[in-house]
């Protein structure tokens, strides 16, 4: 076999590899994250698999270890409410009636077993004017701790 031939195999080889790759990449992530109710409505297919969910942590729902290494809460969507519980490094800026994203598996009885927590902080979306109204000081009943 020529030169030209094992060069012309290699390259359609790479090629595809690449292209698989590509693929590959595009599709596990083409959906940065799912709303707690396309989550719930998605649950049995979902189960075990990594997830990412976006939703408000509901008032009330909001309990942190004193360690800052676990808290449950629960992600409210349009409809529904999915119980979420998290264990690792958790934002400064977590609070209640606060849009987050929880990456993690969803187990068998639709618990969300997040090992990472999004966060965003409001303000730096508003403009100027919205800021000084959007900013409210936390008070000490809006988040339990352990």
């Amino acid at each position: 076999m020529s030169t030209t031939v094992k060069l012309g195999i290699a390259a359609c080889i790479v090629s595809g590899v690449t292209a698989y790759m590509a693929y590959v990449g595009t599709m596990t992530s083409w959906k940065y994250y799912l709303t707690v109710d396309e989550c719930l409505a998605d649950a049995p297919a979902l189960v075990q698999q990594r997830v990412r969910v976006n939703g408000r942590i509901a008032v009330g729902s909001l309990d942190i270890a004193n360690d800052r290494q676990r808290a449950t809460f629960k992600l409210c969507g349009t409809n529904y409410e999915l119980p979420v519980t998290c264990a690792g490094p958790l934002p400064d800026n977590l609070a209640e009636d606060l849009e987050v994203v929880v990456e993690g598996q969803l187990d068998a009885a639709g618990l969300l077993c997040g090992e990472k927590v999004l966060t965003r902080c409001a303000s730096k979306y508003l403009p100027e004017t919205q800021t000084a109204t959007a900013a409210r000081p936390q008070t000490s009943t809006e988040v339990r701790h352990r």
